[in-house]
């Protein structure tokens, strides 16, 4: 069961820290970590996740059954969790109205046999700072009235439901909610129009000299 034992703190650096601790002294499959408050949340790339106390779901959970779409189940598994019309920006943001309501961060040793799955849900953010006012949302700017408690239940059933699914189930699923299928994206070694993502996970992307595929990075959806 995803999500038994927890560890819930009131305030805490990163809940992938707290969880990493955890998987290495031994913490089952499913075991969460999970805070009112961060003070050292980060995302992917190095950044910094931040939200006022207890407006967001902010939990990392222990997993010992890996497999290669892990990433792709998380995503769709949060997906399916927050809001109908949720899409997913490859590889794991989550968006509503072309805005960023959920990002997932995975960590961990998976020689060893474990990863840490972080995910941060904006719940009850009512304002954002300046700079990200045009790029986030939160469910109670797009009219979901939920507790964070609410939100955090329906995660841990969605990732029960996804984690460790069938690879052609996840892919297919994904492809649903996909938010770049169509669009014309950039990286740092270049742009073109996103077509999708291949049974690997990776996204493909048509450009001038032909199709490129992307199995990690950054992309940015050029608007």
């Amino acid at each position: 069961m995803i999500g038994s034992p927890r560890v819930h703190h009131r305030v805490t650096d990163s809940t992938n820290e707290r969880a990493k601790e955890l998987a290495l002294a031994g913490a089952p499959h499913g075991t969460l970590a999970t805070a009112d408050e961060q003070t050292a949340g980060r995302g992917r790339q190095g950044r910094v996740w931040t939200a006022p106390p207890r407006t967001a779901v902010l939990m990392s959970v222990v997993l010992r059954e890996l497999d290669e779409l892990l990433p792709l189940a998380a995503a769709l598994a949060v997906a399916d969790a927050v809001h109908a019309d949720a899409t997913i920006k490859w590889p794991n943001d989550i968006w509503i109205g072309g805005r960023k309501v959920a990002g997932i961060l995975v960590e961990g040793r998976p020689q060893e046999g474990w990863a840490v799955l972080g995910i941060g849900v904006n719940v009850g953010t009512e304002r954002f700072p300046e700079e990200l006012t045009e790029s986030a949302t939160s469910l109670r700017l797009v009219g979901r009235a939920a507790s964070t408690e609410d939100v955090l239940r329906d995660v841990l059933s969605s990732l029960d439901a996804w984690l460790g699914a069938p690879p052609a189930r996840v892919l297919a699923a994904w492809r649903e909610r996909d938010a770049l299928k169509g669009e014309r994206v950039r990286w740092s070694g270049g742009e073109g129009v996103a077509n999708g993502i291949d049974d690997l996970g990776a996204l493909v992307v048509e450009t001038p000299a032909g199709q490129v595929s992307l199995d990690a990075g950054e992309v940015h959806l050029l608007r």
